[in-house]
């Protein structure tokens, strides 16, 4: 993975860049100290760090458009950033790039239960939005694994799903409109407090950019009602395999859980040391919520456990309590972090259809064998959205190089089987050179050309998603 040579021309003003956007923005706003930039050089993607020129911290969407213009101005690269929590490097920056983030915008702007809305600025992080509602009988449905740090800005430019997005779908299935910074600095405002806008769909065109065509500032969302009950039911088997054919027959039978989540026995054991969730010490685990009023989720279990059974589970063990509960979910959401106590990882982002898991999860194990190199799995089940870990030493030479070439080997089979290179984590630096296998040359210039229109000077987070080698003739 490479990054483009920092422009000398751009390095050589930075004095007068950083002097600009200091009397332009409020005292405090910007940072260009070295130990300040530090915290910047990289997001969750750690294996790659990159101190940037500068990084301007605004406090509101006028500040931010006053940032844009003077680097755009100045032919500037910019790099947007949310909280850092990017797992495919979306805000790693380069040397001659001012990252531009909306940690400091995080007002709650508007509630409408009426209308089942929330305006929100788009540092706001993902769990908090719900935390504004949920007195009144109200969330916000999408749930990333890193809820409790990721901001709303990410979550639209990746376009970030979660556990529950199998029956509530993704960020898209829940924005309704955004206020939005191009990068000359003009606002525009698109979509509303509605279910559908007129002229053209431009909304599902920004929600899961990137931050290639501006930076989000300000979020129309959907929140819910929250459901009477819910209840989630743990599910052991001798094997992933079986595990995805049980997944697979849940579906086609037309059933649908609210999640459905699947981890393997390096995982399981992980997160059981971590969250002492009472997980059951089994080669593969599904965690299968439903939810409703008391019969109907008795009805749904009851249906789930049948089609289970033909599987032959080792284990079925249902929540009881509200604490169990909790302490299920619990578990499964600090998958990463415990792994990350044990092991150096890679976590991937493949989506697959359904139907493909069994395939497809005995083909990575067969991978992990060729490589020598350990791979937990753990993903969003119900919607083939596959976060297998890869395991690897990052103070061994080679080993990172090794990781990155069956990871692509993972994701090239996601695309081979019907699916794509990313389901939520967005392509940013990490799946950039991998997008020619699932795209075409005309797939790919359809694509640069919607970019053309939002930030024709290609000063917005240039060196992602897109091969190097596919954007050099646009690139400054």
């Amino acid at each position: 993975m490479e990054l483009p040579s920092p422009n000398p021309a751009i390095l050589d003003r930075r004095a007068e860049i950083v002097a600009r956007l200091k009397a332009a923005l409020p005292a405090g706003t910007v940072i260009d100290d070295p130990r300040g930039l530090v915290a910047y050089e990289c997001d969750a993607l750690t294996a790659y760090r990159c101190p940037p020129l500068a990084v301007a911290l605004p406090r509101s969407t006028q500040e931010v458009a006053e940032a844009l213009k003077i680097c755009h101005e100045m032919g500037v690269p910019v790099v947007p950033r949310g909280a850092g929590t990017s797992l495919a490097g979306g805000s790693l920056p380069t040397g001659d790039a001012v990252v531009i983030g909306v940690a400091r915008l995080t007002r709650v702007l508007e509630t409408d239960y009426a209308d089942r809305i929330i305006r929100v600025e788009t540092g706001r992080t993902n769990l908090s939005v719900t935390g504004a509602v949920e007195a009144d009988g109200f969330f916000y449905a999408p749930d990333p694994s890193s809820q409790l740090a990721c901001a709303i800005s990410g979550n639209i430019g990746m376009n970030s799903g979660g556990a529950h997005c199998l029956k509530y779908g993704v960020t898209t299935n829940n924005l309704l409109g955004v206020t939005m910074v191009l990068m000359d600095g003009t606002v525009v405002e698109i979509g509303g407090a509605h279910m559908d806008a007129g002229d053209l769909d431009l909304l599902s065109v920004i929600c899961g950019s990137e931050g290639q065509l501006g930076i989000v500032t300000e979020a129309t969302l959907r929140i819910l009602p929250k459901p009477e009950g819910a209840r989630p039911v743990l599910m052991g088997f001798g094997s992933s395999r079986v595990a995805g054919a049980c997944v697979s027959d849940i579906i086609e039978a037309g059933v649908l859980p609210v999640a459905i989540e699947f981890m393997d026995r390096p995982c399981i054991r992980a997160c059981e040391a971590f969250a002492h969730a009472g997980y059951p010490d089994v080669e593969a685990l599904l965690i299968i919520e439903v939810e409703g009023s008391p019969a109907e989720i008795d009805h749904q279990l009851r249906l789930i456990r049948g089609i289970a059974e033909r599987h032959g589970p080792e284990v079925i063990r249902e929540s009881t309590t509200a604490e169990e509960s909790a302490a299920i979910w619990l578990g499964r959401k600090s998958a990463f972090g415990a792994m990350g106590q044990i092991n150096d990882y890679m976590c991937l982002d493949g989506t697959i259809p359904v139907t493909e898991l069994p395939l497809v999860l005995e083909r990575i194990g067969e991978l992990s064998a060729q490589y020598g190199l350990g791979v937990a799995n753990v993903f969003h089940a119900g919607d083939g959205n596959m976060h297998p870990l890869i395991l690897f030493d990052a103070n061994k030479p080679g080993d990172l190089e090794l990781c990155e070439q069956m990871g692509a080997d993972i994701l090239k089979l996601c695309v081979e089987v019907g699916g794509c290179l990313t389901g939520e984590h967005g392509v940013g630096v990490e799946k950039r050179d991998l997008m020619t296998v699932q795209f075409s040359e005309d797939d790919l210039e359809a694509q640069l050309k919607v970019k053309d229109v939002f930030d024709p000077k290609w000063l917005l987070n240039a060196a992602k998603v897109f091969p190097l080698a596919v954007t050099e003739g646009r690139r400054p």
